[in-house]
C-alpha cells in the first residue's frame, strides 16, 4: 500500500497548486467564473481520455446510482470556485489551510459515523489529539516568522 500514499501525497501536493495556478488564470482572464470553467474543461477532458483507456464499463450503472452521490461534483465545483475567487485576495497559503482543517474535521466525521460506506473508525482521544497536532502544525507554516 505505499503506492497508494506516494498517489494521495502527490494529489495533496497538486491542491496548493491547483488553486494557485488557477487563481493565477482567474486574475489574467478578469474572471475567475471563466478561470474555473476552463479547469473543469480540462479536466473532463483527462477524465474522459483515462474513461476511454480503461473501458467504459460502469457508465451504464450510473443512471441507478443513488441521486445524493452526484453531490461530489457539486462540492469540486464549490471547491475550484471559492479557491479561485478567494487565493488571490487571501493567499494561497491561508486558503489551503482552512481547506486542510475542513478535511481533517470531515474525514474524522466519514470515519467516526462511517458514512457515505466508509468503514466506521470511533474518533478516539487519541485521533482527536492527532488531528489536532496537524491543525496546529498547518497553523504554524502560514504565521509569520
Amino acid at each position: 500500500m505505499p503506492q497508494y500514499a506516494v498517489i494521495m501525497l502527490l494529489a495533496g501536493i497538486g491542491i496548493p497548486i491547483l488553486a494557485a495556478l488557477n487563481a493565477a488564470l482567474g486574475v489574467r482572464v478578469g474572471s475567475p467564473t471563466a478561470a474555473a470553467t476552463v479547469l473543469f474543461v480540462v479536466a473532463f477532458l483527462c477524465a474522459f481520455t483515462a474513461l476511454a483507456v480503461t473501458g467504459f464499463d460502469g457508465l451504464s450503472q450510473i443512471v441507478t446510482a443513488p441521486k445524493h452521490l452526484f453531490l461530489a461534483g457539486v462540492l469540486i465545483a464549490f471547491y475550484v470556485l471559492s479557491i479561485t475567487f478567494i487565493a488571490p485576495k487571501f493567499g494561497v497559503g491561508n486558503a489551503v489551510f482552512f481547506v486542510l482543517v475542513g478535511q481533517m474535521i470531515s474525514a474524522a466525521a466519514i470515519d467516526h459515523f462511517g458514512l457515505f460506506g466508509a468503514t466506521a473508525t470511533p474518533l478516539s482521544g487519541m485521533r482527536a489529539g492527532g488531528i489536532g497536532l496537524m491543525a496546529a502544525g498547518v497553523w504554524l507554516t502560514q504565521k509569520a516568522v
